[in-house]
């Protein structure tokens, strides 16, 4: 019987976690899947390790944060993403986000201006064999034309307006989400899509994410 009451706790968790996603809107098996299988608390390091199951972002290195898990599934859910996908994301952060899309899509290419970052999460997708997820430290709002186009587009940072140089790295018949607004102020969450006559934009929900800046980060 040793070690049941963890294996109790842990389920418990688990189970609370999925009822406040469903309970947020995130109804979509798959994605709700996928952030079953992926531990928040793997990503949260230091002071802030025990509350890695609450529904709020967190910060993390670097002056960034890991955003709240209904964000992170909505954002998710709203990406409509298909098993032969490749994704880009845009500001990788802890990499919760890129280790969701990992389960989701075929290939996921993940770009932070910080290298502390990138580092710290490229060796948690080793730990977790994640295989399909490549880091790499660049400015992301750039995207990464040698890998374009891209299927699917995330980014997890605000920008003023949709980057021209993103919008015009998303295939045809693709989407990207992202966060658009000055960062003092309340954002909103928009989904663009792409077609043959150019993109069609819908607002999904206000939102708060930090700036998406370019250049490298000083660290």
């Amino acid at each position: 019987m040793t070690g049941a009451p963890g294996q109790e706790e842990e389920a418990e968790r688990k189970m609370r976690f999925l009822y406040t996603l469903r309970s947020k809107g995130v109804t979509d098996a798959r994605v709700l899947s996928a952030m079953e299988k992926v531990d928040r608390g793997a990503f949260v390091k230091g002071l802030f390790a025990e509350r890695a199951y609450e529904d709020m972002p967190l910060p993390i290195a670097c002056g960034q944060t890991i955003s709240q898990p209904s964000v992170v599934g909505l954002m998710t859910l709203a990406l409509e993403v298909s098993p032969r996908d490749k994704v880009l994301e845009v500001g990788t952060g802890s990499g919760y986000q890129a280790a969701i899309l990992s389960h989701l899509a075929r290939r996921i290419y993940t770009v932070d201006r910080h290298r502390r970052l990138v580092r710290e999460a490229d060796a948690l997708f080793r730990a977790l064999n994640l295989p399909n997820i490549t880091a790499i430290v660049g400015d992301g709002s750039h995207g990464l034309p040698d890998q374009a186009p891209f299927d699917r587009i995330i980014v997890t940072a605000a920008a003023e307006d949709p980057p021209g140089p993103l919008l015009a790295q998303l295939r045809i018949g693709g989407i990207m989400v992202l966060p658009v607004g000055q960062s003092d102020t309340v954002q909103s969450l928009i989904k663009v899509r792409r077609s043959a006559a150019g993109y069609e934009y819908e607002e999904l929900r206000p939102v708060r994410f930090v700036p998406l800046v370019e250049g490298l980060g000083q660290d």
